[in-house]
């Protein structure tokens, strides 16, 4: 597993959830779970990284002090287009608040781990992603599954709003 660290401490929170998808079906599931998000995302829908934000930002309606939702919503937007964009496969992403923060994970099913790397000045906006993550979360990194692998970040709320 790799994992990177900034600093942060653990904050108080709060939560609402919307209802959750199982992540097989995608459908949703009868009752909510507190303060969890999860999505199936098909294969190279990049439709879904507006899907996934809006779906977040309900997550975190009540959660950290102003501006900590956004990083979250910036966050995973990077997270969810790299899945999508450079494995060519479903992903699945499950955003959980508990009382140390939130927690992202983005399951993609190739196993070929990301690395940061500098950002060229003539590649556009390529390249920045893992960049972002690296910077704004208080900690990231990946972990190996038997097929695939999860990249994932965590933001503590810096204390209720």
């Amino acid at each position: 597993m790799t994992s990177q660290s900034r600093g942060g401490g653990p904050g108080s929170i709060g939560a609402s959830s919307p209802k959750t998808r199982d992540e097989r079906t995608g459908e949703a599931r009868g009752e909510p779970d507190r303060g969890q998000l999860t999505r199936r995302l098909g294969r190279s829908d990049l439709r879904a990284v507006s899907e996934v934000r809006k779906a977040l930002r309900e997550l975190l309606r009540h959660w950290g002090k102003p501006g900590r939702s956004e990083v979250a919503e910036l966050l995973t937007s990077e997270l969810v287009t790299n899945a999508l964009v450079h494995t060519d496969h479903d992903a699945v992403v499950t955003a959980t608040v508990g009382p140390r923060g939130l927690r992202v994970e983005v399951r993609d099913f190739v196993g070929r781990r990301p690395e940061p790397r500098v950002p060229n000045a003539d590649d556009g906006t390529s390249g920045r992603g893992l960049i972002l993550v690296q910077s704004l979360a208080d900690s990231w990194g990946v972990r190996a599954h038997g097929v695939g692998k999860a990249v994932w970040f965590e933001l503590d709320g810096g204390g209720v709003a």
